[in-house]
């Protein structure tokens, strides 16, 4: 009988319970519905003190597509896998060598969508010192955590085993922050450069290089090991920073690190990549770039931001491919040695079809000549291109000494 007693008071106390929460479960209801039917999301609440979003553009960009009203991609975002033979077989090549060696690359950690027309054209970017960031950026997908797995010592080997194994002349070395390590990391990524060069000398290298929080001891170690091209993302415009970036990021040390790299390695030339449609302004691009080449930085890139899951930064705005091509001959106007500008373009993009490209046309200007009785259009064109070169590299390193 207690037993029944007992039932009954406790059926009785969850129903009150139950006629209690009633109303609160009918509001979050039909607050979930109205969040699902109108795609209110997380960003929609950063709001500045007079309402607005700090995503807003500061004034209205001509041309872009509002991706709020317009959610599709446009189609020149349209991806297309590698398809002739020969790229898909390089791509098959460069994945297989990736998973044996056990390398983390930024293309797949990223999700890039060029990740078939680089791979598939021989260019990879590795990613080394793990596949866990110790921040997180809005826009990254790279998985995040404060203790991430310990650095392995034989990574700078197994890496260089695999790259020139590839046999290419142009890699990009990208990496994670690590701010569990007091140098950064600094130390990892200059044994990995040295290693590679050792194995092949005339492989250019370039680096995507962390901010080290700032420490100018550590991009010096990185900047004066043997590489060719360093590397830093600014990402955004100055206003946008704390909202795109990690805190521990900023706009103002990512510029300290550009200029204290090409101030400790003048032969090595530094780059930077920027995204838009995250809200910026023209003019807050243009004074970006006018900072860019008031520290030294030599090489841009330009390419659309795209959301790589709904737990991402939203995307304000779709960039049309002919504001692409204005910011590069605006680029090139104010000094920039290359910009690499267009919807899909990533940091690291063709980097040494890009690179290379303007080192070309450089050269030519230069009116490099190669002369000789059996000189033909391609006779040697690899080594008379790396002497003229090294022989460049050279002349700026006595210069600076």
């Amino acid at each position: 009988m207690s037993c029944l007693r007992f039932a009954s008071r406790r059926a009785a106390s969850t129903l009150s319970v139950q006629r209690s929460e009633a109303p609160y479960r009918r509001r979050l209801e039909e607050l979930r519905k109205q969040l699902a039917s109108d795609g209110t999301e997380i960003d929609d609440f950063v709001r500045e003190k007079d309402g607005s979003s700090v995503f807003e553009s500061v004034d209205v960009v001509g041309g872009r597509t509002d991706a709020y009203s317009e959610p599709q991609k446009p189609s020149w975002l349209k991806v297309r896998p590698p398809g002739d033979h020969e790229s898909q077989k390089e791509y098959t090549r460069l994945r297989e060598t990736v998973r044996k060696k056990k390398l983390a690359t930024v293309c797949e950690e990223a999700r890039c969508p060029n990740i078939g027309e680089c791979w598939g054209g021989g260019t990879a970017t590795i990613m080394i010192m793990g596949d866990t960031c110790t921040r997180g950026c809005r826009f990254c997908n790279i998985k995040t955590s404060k203790a991430p797995e310990q650095l392995d010592p034989q990574e700078p080997v197994h890496a260089a085993e695999a790259v020139t194994s590839w046999g290419l002349k142009y890699v990009v070395i990208t990496s994670v922050d690590r701010d569990d390590y007091e140098d950064g990391g600094s130390a990892h990524i200059a044994k990995t450069v040295k290693e590679m060069k050792s194995r092949q000398s005339d492989l250019l290298i370039e680096v995507l290089a962390p901010d080290f929080r700032g420490s100018l001891k550590d991009v010096e170690q990185v900047a004066g090991c043997g590489l060719d091209v360093y590397a830093h993302n600014l990402e955004t415009v100055e206003r946008l920073q704390g909202a795109v970036r990690d805190y521990r990021a900023g706009y103002k040390q990512s510029l300290k690190t550009l200029e204290a790299a090409k101030s400790h390695a003048p032969h090595v030339v530094t780059k930077t990549s920027l995204m838009l449609g995250v809200g910026e302004s023209h003019e807050e691009i243009r004074q970006t770039m006018r900072d860019l080449r008031n520290c030294g930085v030599e090489v841009v890139t330009f390419g659309q931001y795209l959301r790589p899951s709904k737990r991402h930064l939203k995307v304000e705005q779709w960039v049309p491919p002919h504001e692409f091509e204005m910011w590069k001959q605006e680029g090139e106007q104010m000094g920039f040695r290359y910009v690499a500008s267009g919807p899909l373009v990533r940091s690291s993009y063709k980097a040494g079809e890009f690179y290379l490209s303007a080192l070309v046309k450089e050269r030519q200007k230069a009116r490099y000549v190669a002369s000789g009785p059996l000189v033909r259009s391609s006779y040697k064109a690899g080594e008379f291109y790396l002497s003229a070169l090294v022989k460049e590299r050279q002349k700026a390193m006595l210069e600076v000494a």
